[in-house]
């Protein structure tokens, strides 16, 4: 669906592009192709590096170590989300397949919508070019203001291109003098290397801090979540009917067979009513003698939508307010019940029915699962949300305005502890390919060691690259 956001974001777009080619056009004599990319050179930037560098020792000298000790907890934790990984794509292979994108894909602009991934927040350009700005100057200001501190000359600064993306700058640079960083002492090297990652991981804490005051003003609790009806776990054995066609001797598949494609079908067992549908039941094709069904409840035979804003007039803002509005009815009671939908609101009458684990109380049937679920992703997405309250909705103040700059919030945090963890990986291409040859080569005192532990760890990430792609692809197709 094309969204207003989407519109402006193309016009953004293309004003970009038109413009960034116009400036580097007229300034083609900074612009040089080096290997596989285009470096725009200022000397701007070494101006402020200097400056701050040399006018902040004392400070500098402090967050060396903070820099350091945090680029080590970033190598450990780099490690583990590749072993994470792995065990996933190699031994999880539904998760593969309802993800589907490969696990060696760069962020693009519109690739969460590109392949569905409803659980991310869109991804717009406009978002990839500001987040872009921020992390890598942050990034590479931070091993130049190190480099300056400890009199590490720095050749030059700017901004780097890839052809393929020209004239959009996916990277800063700064470029250090390779003989002077190599006569530097050990410390100040890890230092300089573990900067950039410091600075993103900072970065991340500055903006989570804005997200929580932007959240505090621009959204306010306005209803409940739900994202599953109620379920049962019943016996094969005990089912007697599907749709009022009688069984003896209930099997799965002859269950499959009678119920109806996507519609919803009634089963009955030990003489209670489930619902359930053809797609739910073959999911279910490797249970043993057992298969889960929804309760035959109001909310579900209502279709009830699944954000409950009122009930009777009643605001229902917290979980707690759902529940005394509900337990301030009896089973058999009508209510009306305020829902918001993808096309505006909807206003529903309900019968409620009683719970069937606590007779006398009335229930309306709605579940509530593990909201992000327990892989590493889920994790993540879990932590950036901890600071609302579980299974509520959160009505913007500002309309599309509120959801557009928190969802920019979000992805600046997102990316900038990603951009820390990944280039703090172990590998030849990284900072942390350095960092952990300096570490290594502190411990043993052996230049030979170091580059043998340097190689072995950079040939071990490029194997389980090609691992993971062979795991992706055998998985998917």
């Amino acid at each position: 669906m094309v969204t207003k956001f989407f519109v402006y974001d193309m016009v953004f777009l293309v004003a970009f592009l038109i413009f960034f080619s116009f400036f580097l056009y007229k300034r083609r004599h900074n612009l040089k192709k080096e290997g596989l990319l285009f470096l725009y050179r200022t000397s701007w930037g070494i101006k402020i590096i200097n400056s701050l560098g040399k006018k902040h020792k004392k400070t500098l000298d402090v967050l060396s170590y903070f820099s350091i000790l945090c680029g080590y907890f970033l190598m450990v934790g780099a490690t583990y989300l590749i072993y994470t990984i792995v065990k996933v794509y190699l031994f999880n292979p539904s998760i593969v397949r309802a993800i589907k994108i490969p696990p060696i894909l760069p962020l693009f602009p519109y690739l969460p919508q590109a392949f569905n991934l409803d659980f991310l927040p869109p991804f717009y350009f406009t978002y990839w070019i500001v987040i872009i700005a921020i992390i890598a100057i942050t990034h590479e200001m931070a091993h130049g203001i190190f480099m300056s501190r400890y009199n590490i000359k720095i050749k030059s600064t700017g901004f780097a291109f890839f052809p393929y993306f020209f004239p959009v700058f996916p990277a800063a640079f700064v470029e250090q003098d390779e003989k002077s960083m190599n006569k530097a002492k050990g410390f100040k090297q890890l230092v300089v290397l573990s900067a950039g990652t410091f600075a993103n991981v900072l970065t991340a804490v500055l903006f989570f801090v804005v997200l929580l005051i932007f959240f505090s003003f621009a959204f306010s609790a306005s209803g409940v979540v739900f994202d599953s009806y109620a379920t049962s776990a019943i016996a094969i054995s005990g089912i007697s009917s599907v749709n009022g066609i009688n069984i003896s001797n209930a099997t799965y598949d002859n269950i499959v067979e009678l119920t109806t494609g996507e519609n919803l079908s009634e089963i009955k067992a030990d003489g209670k009513s489930y619902l359930a549908n053809k797609k739910i039941l073959e999911e279910q094709k490797d249970n043993t003698g057992v298969i889960f069904v929804y309760n035959s409840a109001p909310a579900i035979k209502e279709n009830l939508s699944r954000i409950i804003l009122e009930i009777n007039g009643v605001k229902i803002d917290s979980l707690e307010k759902l529940v005394e509005e509900l337990d301030s009815y009896s089973p058999g009671e009508e209510i009306i019940v305020k829902t918001k939908t993808d096309v505006g609101f909807e206003e529903r009458v309900v019968m409620l029915e009683e719970h069937p684990e606590r007779p006398g109380t009335s229930w309306l049937g709605i579940g509530f699962s593990s909201k992000w679920g327990s892989g590493i992703l889920g994790k993540v997405m879990g932590k950036l949300s901890s600071f609302k309250q579980p299974w509520i909705y959160y009505e913007p103040k500002f309309n599309g305005i509120s959801i557009f700059i928190y969802n920019l919030l979000w992805w600046i945090i997102l990316i900038s502890v990603s951009v820390a963890l990944v280039n703090m990986l172990p590998v030849g291409i990284f900072d942390g390919g350095r960092f952990f040859y300096l570490t290594v080569f502190a411990l043993t005192k052996s230049e030979k060691i170091a580059k043998k532990a340097f190689a072995f760890s950079t040939y071990l990430f490029l194997f389980i690259l090609l691992l993971l792609m062979a795991a992706w692809v055998f998985r998917i197709f």
